[in-house]
């Protein structure tokens, strides 16, 4: 998401430093920039919207004075894409600058807390309280040191922070903290180095310290000393030596950002799971009072809307109906009306066919509600209200963790509707939020046991010219997204059906060794999904089965299986069971020679109709 950097240099100023370390954390994607210094006991900010060229031919980042100093790149959570939220945030006396990459769960219930202490707050962002409560620990015991101030500061907050800090008080000093964002230290003979990635300090020096959750880290000129946040015991790691080059480094070891993408889905599931309640609450209102729903969106999107139609009238009794964008006018233009309700989805925020569709809605005065990964897009900005997916820059053309966000919010959605309209117990909906918090883990565990299974399955079946992907009830989404990214990666012909359809003329394509993949949660429809796959495997097809951990009768029938762990419930089944179809896509291009980030004829955002 964020990009964060900091440095003590011994000689000349930092501002240029940073600035070239920002540059390179472009590739994280953001819609502002700033930096802060520190020179004669004065701190000194430059910040604003857009891209670090614009912002450096109006504000001159480099005449920054000082030798320490903190620089960001921001991705909007929190707070449109202006000045006012760009980092870095100030305290209220102007001593404390702080830049932060990740998301405060609690920081309403926190900023209330400050404001009532008379802390006057100037963004819409989240990053503000924690600098406020700084200030708070720092006026409230005035003999701590910074980093102890920050150090019980950050056991405040509920979330996910990587931050660096700086004050005048202490002109020397870079301190630093994380919890599930990243966050890195460089070292060399001249200067010392913080940042959300190794790429931003990579041509400086080789020698870095990966920092660990719970740890805050003391940068001075000297060097650094890190601690635990829990206890302040004193941690000793030394920096290790590394052979990246800057395209490896760019993508953090992996050979490609798809790859690197989908193993950030643990952690891009659990920053879905922070969204503030009040939009959650306001979205799940309007869609209560709708007398129709229609889910509209494209490609990926799409097929998250087609598993949400399944999760809305399951839990909460809502029908809904999940429209390809470029229909959606020929479909129902003329239909929708004031009473209508419009959730569109889209990731860029920007797709044209979606927002035709909306522009369309918009005329007839029917409400439109937005979910998007892209805060300030033309979506945020038309819908009544909108929800950011919290997903960060997705790099490769193919959504994989944008698919698996949008769900999570939507199943979020799902939820809460069915708990406003009593149609869940407490008993069912304390289980499926259970449920749900563990979906991070159990998709850490998919990709952990199973990667090298599916790689294998790639080079088995790399030389098919056409695969079949089926699935019953609420898995037919999962098929379709998984017959999407393998044709559009590996560029395999591929086709997606209903698995109760595959008898209705597709059967007739099947021959000995066609490939067939199969989705099969065991839910209501396994037991009819068994006799789908018998159909298939009595006509010569190769099974290829996402199943549950387990399943004796679905790997008696399987040529081949990758098991996902047990208890996923079958509407959050879609989160879990997409992962091995990501993998395959990605090594399937990988065997055909094919680069899985740029596929031919594709673009990340789709802005013409």
């Amino acid at each position: 998401m964020c990009g964060i950097f900091g440095c003590i240099v011994k000689d000349g100023n930092a501002a240029p430093v940073i600035h070239a370390a920002l540059k390179r954390l472009e590739y994280r994607g953001y819609d502002s920039v700033g930096e802060a210094t520190l020179h004669e006991s004065s701190l000194h900010i430059k910040k604003d919207q857009g891209k670090i060229d614009e912002v450096h031919k109006i504000h001159n980042l480099d005449d920054l004075p000082g030798n320490i100093g903190i620089g960001h790149t921001r991705w909007a959570t929190h707070g449109a894409p202006l000045q006012v939220n760009a980092h870095p945030h100030l305290d209220c006396d102007g001593q404390i600058a702080i830049v932060h990459n990740g998301i405060i769960e609690n920081f309403s219930e926190l900023k209330q807390e400050l404001e009532n202490l008379g802390h006057v707050f100037k963004s819409k962002t989240d990053t503000e309280v924690i600098v406020h409560l700084i200030e708070h620990v720092w006026k409230t015991k005035p003999s701590l040191s910074l980093a102890d101030a920050v150090l019980e500061a950050v056991k405040r907050l509920e979330g996910s922070y990587a931050i660096a800090v700086i004050s005048p008080k202490e002109p020397n000093k870079i301190v630093c903290a994380r919890y599930e964002s990243p966050l890195v230290v460089g070292v060399n003979e001249n200067a010392v180095y913080c940042a959300s990635d190794i790429p931003a300090f990579l041509p400086l020096t080789n020698k870095a310290v990966i920092i660990n959750d719970g740890e805050l880290v003391i940068l001075s000129p000297q060097g650094y000393e890190i601690r635990k946040i829990a206890d302040s015991s004193l941690v000793t790691r030394e920096p290790k030596i590394l052979d990246w080059t800057p395209e490896m480094a760019v993508k953090q070891g992996y050979p490609h950002f798809m790859l690197k993408e989908i193993h950030e889905q643990p952690a891009t599931l659990r920053n879905t799971l922070r969204l503030q309640e009040h939009y959650l609450d306001l979205m799940t209102t309007f869609l209560d009072r709708a007398h129709e729903v229609f889910l509209v969106a494209c490609g990926t999107s799409y097929h998250a809307c087609l598993a949400a139609s399944y999760m809305f009238s399951k839990l909460a009794f809502l029908a809904t109906y999940p429209i390809i964008a470029s229909e959606f006018m020929e479909q129902h233009g003329k239909s929708v009306n004031i009473d209508s309700t419009i959730l569109a989805v889209s990731q860029s925020g920007e797709t044209a066919d979606t927002l035709a569709a909306v522009n369309c809605a918009r005329q007839r005065a029917a409400t439109i509600l937005g979910l998007t990964n892209v805060i300030g897009s033309t979506l945020t900005r038309i819908s009544r209200v909108y929800i950011g997916q919290q997903s960060g820059p997705e790099i490769g053309v193919a959504a994989t963790k944008t698919f698996t966000s949008q769900l999570s919010v939507l199943s979020q959605l799902a939820l809460r509707l069915a708990k406003k309209r009593g149609k869940i117990s407490q008993d069912e909906m304390d289980f499926l939020a259970e449920k749900m918090e563990n979906l991070p883990d159990v998709v850490d565990e998919i990709i952990q046991t199973q990667e090298e299974k599916v790689k294998q399955i790639a080079k088995k079946y790399k030389d098919a010219k056409t695969f079949f992907f089926l699935g019953r009830g609420i898995s037919t989404a999962t098929a379709y997204e998984g017959r999407l990214k393998l044709m559009e990666i590996a560029y395999v012909p591929a086709i997606a059906f209903p698995a109760g359809e595959s008898k209705h003329g597709p059967i007739s394509l099947i021959e000995p060794g066609f490939p067939v993949v199969f989705i099969c949660p065991k839910d209501d429809t396994h037991k009819t999904l068994i006799g789908n796959i018998m159909e298939m495997k009595a006509r010569g097809a190769s099974i290829i089965a996402i199943m549950e951990e387990g399943d004796e009768e679905i790997k008696k029938l399987a040529d081949d299986y990758v098991e996902i762990p047990k208890g996923v419930p079958e509407v959050l089944s879609p989160i879990p069971y997409i992962i091995p179809l990501q993998l395959l896509a990605y090594y399937m291009a990988i065997e055909r020679g094919h680069n899985p980030d740029t596929p031919r004829n594709l673009a990340k955002s789709v802005t013409v109709k």
